[in-house]
């Protein structure tokens, strides 16, 4: 039986539970392992479930990382902002 690894983990982010404006793709190598590689989209107000390229762009990812399988999250899980990005360090998500 070959490896589990490198897993994909998929990631939905919003500003609503019901609208996704954020997608992270990381790829896990190992078991307990970091993230070697991860890659982010974005939509401005539509939401990126919908996004044909997106969802393309996202394959090709993931099949250029060799994954063997992924992990997707079933709903949006959090906010889109990046602490230290879109606001500073050690500060509430606007």
């Amino acid at each position: 039986m070959g490896s589990d690894y490198p897993i994909g983990t998929v990631a939905l982010y919003g500003p609503t539970d019901s609208l996704a404006t954020k997608l992270v793709a990381a790829i896990i190598p190992a078991e307990r392992a970091t993230p070697t590689a991860m890659k982010k989209w974005f939509s401005e107000n539509s939401d990126i479930r919908e996004d044909a390229t997106v969802q393309s762009e996202l394959s090709v990812f993931l099949k250029a990382q060799n994954v063997t399988r992924a992990v997707v999250t079933e709903e949006v899980i959090g906010c889109p902002h990046e602490e230290g990005i879109d606001y500073p360090k050690g500060t509430s998500c606007p």
